[in-house]
Order: structure tokens, then C-alpha cells, then sequence
């Protein structure tokens, strides 16, 4: 077990356990139990990863640390949490074990194969397709369309896109789900498809975006450029970030309101005019639909076979709200309030693109799909009074809308300027 713990920190915990710290204070932990063990054996035996290099010195990683400077506190693990850490026991990692030929079977078929999917040559001008004369006369005609976009909603758009070209943070949030994650890099498991197939799907959203914001010449490029290499360096804040339970959830949720972003940008496009970035939207908005299907019959799943520990899940995910994996975008510059995530989502509120009534309609709307309200048996006390909070919760969040508007009224008109469409100001 030695030799596992020093070619797999934190992979794997399994009772018992002892908690211990290295030089790097980085927590490794040593299981003197036989399930742990054999569960890691049995997933390295999908592949054959070859041995990690040795541990990064003290001085390096304080030197890499200076070097990012992320723009807020980063994230401390929620250390003896016991309510999310008991969701890494084996009898709960085992569930997704036995998951595997129901998601191979349910879940991988919502990828589409490559030869199917839409990629963004398919919707943008492709110069070698059209020639030199070609493409500069569908470049003029683009840019012609997108001058009728305002600018609040060019902001969200920028903003989503922002969001979509931080992918590798997002591979690497599955990828931290204890008993799904794809440990070598190619693992042949269900799960570990799903994450790759999943991630190649949404790579194309950023790039379909960044290239019609590119040919548009609405927008600042190197800001938004530079936003997007910030908010990776920063990385997102997710709670219980290493439980397949909770991120299952946070995933489900975070997809729904991604379509509903998406799919309101592109009808607000279509209003103005703007044909081709009313497909762009349109195409993503769909991607984004068949995704938030494959995460909420995994929750679903969860609810048939482990009701408890899933609206326990859910309940604890509630409390804590869904954060938008966008959070810590900065451009380096933004004021006057400094939190350009706020001032974006506030943009976004008096567009139409994302409200805080769209919050409300996903929570009721998963709800409404895990049936959690009809949840009778296999629930301990503790699974009762997550349920009733859980089915509560659209009541309190609407009080709130209700208050948050009657204050908005109230308030006079602000702009803020967005450095992404060169310090043009936008009424929040």
C-alpha cells in the first residue's frame, strides 16, 4: 500500500483511514483496510498509466503559486466535512461500479459520433472553401449582421464565451470524481469515455464562439483573450469537488442553465437579425441539451438506487447554491465594482439571456424530474429534512426574486464600462 500511496495521492479513501501530511501540505491518505486497495488495483488494471514524475520541490511550487496570483482566495478542500466526505466510503464508490453497463448502455449513446457532429468550419465562413473573394465577401456580410447586436447582449455573448474556453478546468472536474474519473488518460470504463467525449464535444463551443466574435470585429479580442487565460489560471469554485454524487448534480444543474443561456442568446439573435450567430447559439444551446440529459438520468439513477445519499446530495449542493463555473473571470481591469462576473450576470438579468428566475425554473425542474417530492422509502431522518428542504426551496428562491425586483425598481440606472467591446458602457 506504500507504493499506491505515493503513485496515487488522494485517489481513493476508504475507511480506515489515516490523514497525514507531506512536505508540500498536500494531504495523502494511508488506508491499513483491503477494499481500498482493491479497488485501486482493479481500476489500474483498465490501463496502464506509466509512474507520475516525483514530487515537485517546496520551492517550485511556492514559485508557481506566485507566478498565477489568482485573482481571489483560492479554495481550501472543506476538511472534516464529514456530511460530503462519507460519500467517498466504498459503499458509496461501489454504486458507480455497478452503474457501468446501465451508463454504458444509457449514457454513452448521447455522444454523437464525430462523423455527425456539427463542426464550426460547418456555420463560419471557411476561406479555403471559398476562396480569397468568397470568404471576404461572408466575412463583410457577417460583420454586417453583427453590428446590429447591442451591446448588452454582445457582453453576454462574450461572457459565455469566456465561460465555454475554460474547458480544461471543466475535463478536469469529472475528472476529480472519486470512482468515475478516467485515471491514465485513455481508460476503456464507461465513465471515463463519457468524460472525454463529453469534453470533445464542448471544446467545439468555444471555438465556434471566439471565431464569430474574431470575424465579427465587434469586440476587443486580446481583453477577451486575456479573460479566458486569467479565469484558467484561476480555476472555479465547486463544493464537494471530489464526490461523483454532488458533481453529478452540480453538472446536471450547470448544463440546464447553460441551454437556457444559449438558447436565449440565439432567439435574441434572431430578433436583431443575426442569422449565422442565431445558428452558432442554436447548435451549442443543443449540445447543451443532450449533455444535461446525460447528467440528470445519472442523478436519477442515483435516486432509484440510493435515494437517501442522493437528495442528501442535493440538499447539501442547495444550501450551499450552484456557483457558476465562471465565477472568477477577471479581465484585469474591470470597475468600478471590481467583480466582473457580477457585473456580466447583471447584464445578463436585463437582457434576458440568464435571470434569476431561470435558477429557480432549473431547481423546480429537477425537482420535478428525480421526483424527489414523491420520495417515500429509504429515507433515514436525515434524508426527510433534505427532502423538505429541497421541495421548499422554489418558494423561498421566488420571495426572493420578488424583494430583489421591488429593489431593483427602486434603484436608479448604472453603466459600467466592458473592457471586452472597448470600455462602451451598459446599463445594469
Amino acid at each position: 500500500m506504500a507504493t499506491l500511496q505515493g503513485l496515487l495521492p488522494v485517489y481513493y479513501h476508504s475507511r480506515p483511514w489515516a490523514k497525514t501530511l507531506t512536505n508540500l501540505s498536500v494531504p495523502y491518505w494511508t488506508c491499513t483496510g483491503t477494499a481500498g486497495r482493491t479497488r485501486i488495483m482493479a481500476d489500474m488494471n483498465k490501463c496502464s498509466p506509466a509512474p507520475p514524475p516525483a514530487d515537485i520541490a517546496a520551492h517550485d511550487r511556492s514559485a508557481v503559486a506566485t507566478a498565477i496570483k489568482p485573482n481571489k482566495k483560492p479554495q481550501r478542500e472543506e476538511e472534516g466535512d464529514e456530511e460530503w466526505l462519507r460519500y467517498l466510503e466504498p459503499s458509496k464508490l461501489e454504486v458507480f461500479d455497478q452503474l457501468e453497463p446501465w451508463a454504458e448502455a444509457n449514457v454513452l449513446p448521447l455522444l454523437k459520433p464525430v462523423e455527425a457532429a456539427w463542426q464550426p468550419s460547418d456555420i463560419l465562413p471557411d476561406p479555403a472553401m471559398l476562396g480569397a473573394d468568397g470568404f471576404h465577401a461572408a466575412c463583410s456580410e457577417l460583420r454586417a449582421r453583427a453590428a446590429g447586436i447591442p451591446d448588452a447582449h454582445l457582453v453576454c455573448l462574450v461572457g459565455n464565451m469566456v465561460t465555454e474556453e475554460a474547458l480544461p478546468t471543466y475535463q478536469s472536474i469529472p475528472n476529480r470524481f472519486e470512482g468515475v474519473r478516467d485515471l491514465c488518460g485513455n481508460s476503456a470504463t464507461a465513465w471515463a469515455r463519457w468524460i472525454r467525449g463529453w469534453s470533445a464535444e464542448e471544446n467545439r463551443h468555444g471555438d465556434v464562439l471566439n471565431r464569430y466574435l474574431f470575424l465579427s470585429g465587434r469586440v476587443d479580442m486580446r481583453r477577451v483573450e486575456g479573460t479566458v487565460h486569467r479565469l484558467i489560471q484561476s480555476g472555479m469554485v465547486m463544493n464537494a469537488a471530489r464526490s461523483p454524487y454532488h458533481g453529478f448534480i452540480y453538472v446536471a444543474f450547470q448544463e440546464r442553465a447553460t441551454s437556457i443561456s444559449h438558447g436565449n442568446t440565439a432567439r435574441l439573435a434572431r430578433e436583431h437579425g443575426d442569422a449565422v450567430l442565431a445558428r452558432v447559439c442554436g447548435a451549442i444551446a443543443s449540445d447543451e441539451k443532450r449533455h444535461e440529459a446525460a447528467y440528470t438520468h445519472v442523478v436519477g439513477k442515483l435516486f432509484e438506487v440510493d435515494p437517501d445519499g442522493a437528495v442528501r446530495a442535493l440538499a447539501y449542493m442547495m444550501r450551499r447554491r450552484i456557483t457558476m463555473p465562471a465565477s472568477l473571470m477577471d479581465d484585469g481591469c474591470h470597475t468600478p465594482s471590481g467583480d466582473l462576473f457580477a457585473d456580466y450576470a447583471a447584464v445578463a438579468q436585463q437582457a434576458g439571456v440568464y435571470r434569476a428566475s431561470d435558477y429557480r425554473g432549473i431547481v423546480e425542474h429537477l425537482i420535478k424530474q428525480w421526483r424527489v417530492e414523491e420520495l417515500r422509502d429509504g429515507l433515514s431522518g436525515e434524508g426527510r429534512r433534505a427532502q423538505e428542504y429541497v421541495c421548499t426551496l422554489p418558494h423561498k428562491i421566488r420571495r426572493l426574486e420578488e424583494r430583489a425586483h421591488h429593489c431593483s425598481a427602486q434603484r436608479a440606472t448604472t453603466s459600467v464600462p466592458f473592457s471586452w467591446i472597448f470600455c462602451r458602457p451598459v446599463n445594469l
